[in-house]
């Protein structure tokens, strides 16, 4: 079972279980809950459920592992040629890292997932 969750301006594939780097959020502790509401798209397996834009009533629990972290820095130089001209600047993006813990999605059927023997 799967799902495709919308947060801030990015689309992202979750699973229960997967861990996500989300956009930073200053009031986050770690073990809170956060819930997702804008699910694009969900599948159990056994069928698919496709918002128009978003599904009434879905959501996404997730919990927070790690409420600030920063990104790979990005580095950002200009030259101008001939003018003896530079500048050089670098960014780092803070993120908050969740792990999924449930997929709720009225009226979807879910799959049975098989055990191995």
């Amino acid at each position: 079972m799967f799902a495709i969750i919308e947060d801030g301006s990015r689309q992202y594939r979750v699973e229960e279980g997967a861990e996500l780097d989300v956009d930073y959020r200053a009031d986050s502790e770690v073990g809170q809950s956060l819930s997702f509401d804008r699910i694009l798209l969900a599948n159990g397996g056994a069928s698919s459920v496709i918002g128009r834009p978003a599904i009434e009533g879905a959501t996404v629990e997730a919990e927070v592992i790690d409420p600030e972290h920063k990104g790979k820095k990005l580095e950002v130089q200009k030259v101008r040629r001939r003018k003896n001209s530079r500048t050089h600047t670098g960014h780092r993006q803070k993120y908050t890292t969740v792990r999924i813990t449930a997929i709720n999605v009225p009226g979807l059927e879910v799959a049975e997932k098989k055990t191995e023997a």
